[in-house]
C-alpha cells in the first residue's frame, strides 16, 4: 500500500475528541485500512492515519484485543499487518461460499524444497541437487515461481551465472510468518532431514 497519499483533509490528530474517544477513531481507521487491504501493510502507511504521539503497535493490539471471539484476527506477516479469517471456521466458508480451492497444493518434498530455497537463498538448482541428490525439476521449480512462493534472485557468480532463487513477500505471508527469523530452528530441520548445510551462494 506504500505510495505517497498524503491527504490533507484528514485530521490526524483529533484535537477536538477527548483523548478515550480519539483512540478509539485511529483504532478504527486502522481497522479500515487493514479490512481495504488485501496485503499486509507496513506500520508506515498506518502512521499516516493516526496523530503524531500515537503508537501503532499499541493501537493494534487494543484492535487485535477487541476482535477476541471474532471470525477474523490480524496478523503480522511480512513487515505489516493483515486480517485474516481464523482457521477454525475454515470448513465453514468452504461449504457455505465458493471460494475456491485455497489451500497450498504442495507436497511433501515441495515444502522441502521450498524450505531448502527459505534456508539456503539465494540457491542455484545446482545447490538444491547438493541438498537433494538429485536434480530438481522445472516443474516444481515452475510451480513454485506460479504460487508466487519464490523469486529469482541475483545471478550467481559462477560459470554460466545461472539463476539463483530466494522466497517472496508471498511466502511469508503463506506460512505465516513476519520476516526470516521466524522460520523454524534449522538444525532441528536438519536433524529431522527436511534441509540440507549445502553452501550458499556467496556474493561477498
Amino acid at each position: 500500500m506504500a505510495k505517497d497519499r498524503s491527504e490533507p483533509d484528514l485530521d490526524r490528530e483529533l484535537a477536538d475528541l477527548p483523548p478515550e474517544l480519539r483512540w478509539r477513531e485511529w483504532m478504527r481507521r486502522i481497522e479500515a485500512v487493514l479490512f481495504a487491504s488485501a496485503s499486509p501493510v507496513p506500520r508506515d502507511d498506518l502512521v499516516r492515519v493516526v496523530g503524531q504521539g500515537a503508537s501503532v503497535d499499541l493501537l493494534v493490539e487494543d484492535l487485535a484485543a477487541d476482535l477476541e471471539g471474532r471470525a477474523f484476527e490480524i496478523a503480522q506477516v511480512a513487515g505489516g499487518w493483515i486480517f485474516r479469517t481464523r482457521a477454525i471456521y475454515a470448513p465453514a466458508i468452504r461449504a457455505a461460499a465458493d471460494v475456491g480451492d485455497q489451500h497450498l497444493d504442495l507436497s511433501e518434498f515441495d515444502v522441502a524444497v521450498l524450505a531448502a530455497i527459505a534456508y539456503h537463498q539465494p540457491i542455484t538448482r545446482d545447490g538444491l541437487k547438493d541438498i537433494f541428490g538429485k536434480e530438481i525439476s522445472r516443474d516444481l521449480i515452475g510451480r513454485l515461481h506460479a504460487g508466487d512462493l519464490i523469486g529469482t534472485g541475483p545471478r550467481s557468480p559462477r560459470r554460466g551465472a545461472p539463476y539463483t532463487f530466494v522466497t517472496t513477500e508471498q511466502f511469508l505471508v503463506a506460512f505465516g510468518l513476519e520476516n526470516l527469523r521466524d522460520l523454524p530452528d534449522r538444525e532441528q530441520l536438519e536433524d529431522a532431514g527436511v534441509v540440507g548445510a549445502a553452501p550458499q551462494v556467496d556474493f561477498g
